[in-house]
């Protein structure tokens, strides 16, 4: 059962597994979390809005590290985003000189705020990136970003001290990118700890891998210093793309379906208008930009450890399955939590989407973002939200909107909250006031809704005009959600 958020709630996480504070770090840890929360709305700080995840997932995730590793001062938190680890680790050892690194300015205004009124002495940050324009003298770096080892030691090769220390908080599948780095760098690093720890009571695992840095030069392709000098702008790893065979082409074109998306969790985003949003609020998820040859280099913004792939044009044409001849981002795609019936119901509307459209997926995604849906349960039946035409219906809004996965609709139960089944032989749309909690359940596109909802006494339809046989399905719940959010039930806020 989850935990009421409070502060003893989160005293009592952190010490179940085997974190104790002082009660003042308490405090100023509850303090963070509410800071993050009240922010999170604007800047997407965090994808994860359960209290109980919160605190598992960012601030035990955090202090784990602890366990194991003595922490150097100064140290910066590469790429700290909303300052994890770096707060975290900032309150549990006050002594401990915080630099937080994080390049997108709003971000970084939030760590500065965030700092202040925390009364962090000692904590400061770095609106920038680490790399060859960071050369302040520091004893240790510590990163959870999703660059790879390699190309993390290269790039803090310019701020860390001979006898310094790179820590890396990484899954558990890191010994290619261990192995890899003592074999290309074993000159200028020694790998001096890896530990594997995880958070009691849950699955979730941690390496912690620790690089000590020697007094040696790093002479490394990961150093942004080895791109070519009419490419200076772009300073971090780009890769040539010459073949079929190669790993990051074969995987990009493996996440163009469904299946290649669930079993790699990435997926493809085309479309210069979408890019440039993704790459303002939720540039955390990027890993890859991908172009033809003479193709954009990425925007100032991104992680420094994204990789910019330099396609052939051949390749760059069969991923560009949309035809925008424009640059391409390879993210990594949300977790879509398993749905339960059992579990709590938030207020407002939960939509039920069945779709196998992708579009259909996509557009209703947006129009479930833009009329303020409580989450949306993607059914068995429905194609997958990143899909790549899914997510050019959706834009940006495929991000934005909790998705969780649910059973078939065939096996939907009607449970004791309101379902509201979208039903042309229902009683019109707008006769009745909208529950204040119920799920929206549209039909699959043709065989509309299953047995044992047609006929529910909640049904609802949207009237059209004599002749016109139906809908389009995700239109039809466009104006379902209209009517809901200008209805009564409405949760507050206006539209627009």
């Amino acid at each position: 059962m989850s935990s009421t958020p409070n502060r003893a709630a989160l005293k009592g996480i952190l010490e179940r597994c085997g974190l104790r504070l002082s009660e003042g770090q308490y405090d100023l840890l509850w303090s963070y979390h509410r800071l993050l929360r009240e922010a999170d709305a604007e800047l997407n700080l965090t994808r994860i809005r359960n209290f109980e995840n919160m605190v598992l997932k960012h601030y035990v995730d955090s202090l784990l590290v602890l366990k194991h590793v003595e922490l150097p001062s100064p140290l910066v938190d590469m790429g700290s985003g909303a300052g994890l680890p770096g707060i975290p680790l900032k309150i549990a050892r006050p002594g401990v000189h915080m630099i937080l690194a994080e390049p997108r300015g709003a971000r970084a205004a939030f760590l500065r705020a965030a700092c202040e009124r925390l009364g962090l002495d000692g904590a400061e940050v770095h609106e920038g990136k680490v790399g060859p324009h960071f050369t302040r003298p520091v004893e240790g770096v510590i990163s959870r970003a999703v660059a790879t080892i390699p190309e993390t030691l290269g790039r803090v090769a310019y701020c860390l001290r001979p006898g310094g220390r790179m820590i890396f908080l990484k899954g558990p599948d890191c010994d290619p990118e261990v192995a890899e780095a003592r074999q290309a760098l074993g000159e200028a690093y020694r790998l001096s700890g890896d530990f594997a720890d995880r958070i009691p009571g849950t699955e979730h695992r941690r390496r912690f891998v620790v690089f000590e840095r020697l007094d040696a030069p790093v002479v490394s392709a990961s150093m942004p210093e080895a791109t070519p000098p009419l490419e200076r702008a772009f300073s971090g790893p780009a890769k040539e793309v010459t073949s079929a065979s190669n790993p990051s082409f074969r995987l990009a074109r493996e996440v163009l379906n469904g299946r290649g998306i669930r079993k790699h969790g990435r997926a493809l985003i085309s479309g210069r208008r979408i890019l440039s949003e993704v790459v303002d609020r939720f540039a955390d998820r990027v890993e890859s930009w991908l172009t033809g040859p003479g193709g954009d280099p990425p925007p100032e913004g991104l992680d420094p450890g994204v990789t910019w792939l330099r396609l052939d044009a051949s390749l760059f044409r069969e991923l560009d399955v949309s035809g925008t001849k424009g640059p391409l981002l390879l993210a990594r795609v949300p977790e879509m939590p398993t749905w339960s019936e059992a579990d709590p119901w938030p207020d407002g509307c939960t939509l039920f989407v069945p779709f196998q459209d992708p579009e259909n997926v996509g557009a209703v995604l947006r129009s479930a973002a833009a009329f303020g849906v409580s989450r949306v349960v993607l059914l068995r039946e429905a194609a997958h939200p990143f899909h790549p035409k899914a997510v050019r219906a959706a834009g940006p809004a495929v991000f934005q909107v909790p998705i969780l996965s649910g059973p078939s609709i065939d096996e939907l139960s009607l449970g004791s909250v309101p379902m509201v089944p979208l039903d042309v032989d229902g009683p019109a749309i707008d006769l009745d006031p909208w529950p204040d909690r119920f799920g929206l359940v549209p039909g699959v596109e043709g065989p509309g809704l299953p047995g044992h909802l047609r006929g529910h006494p909640g049904r609802r339809r949207v009237p059209i005009a004599a002749g016109v046989e139906s809908l389009n399905a995700a239109t039809a719940c466009a104006v379902a959600l209209f009517s809901w959010r200008s209805g009564a039930g409405r949760p507050s806020g206006s539209l627009g």
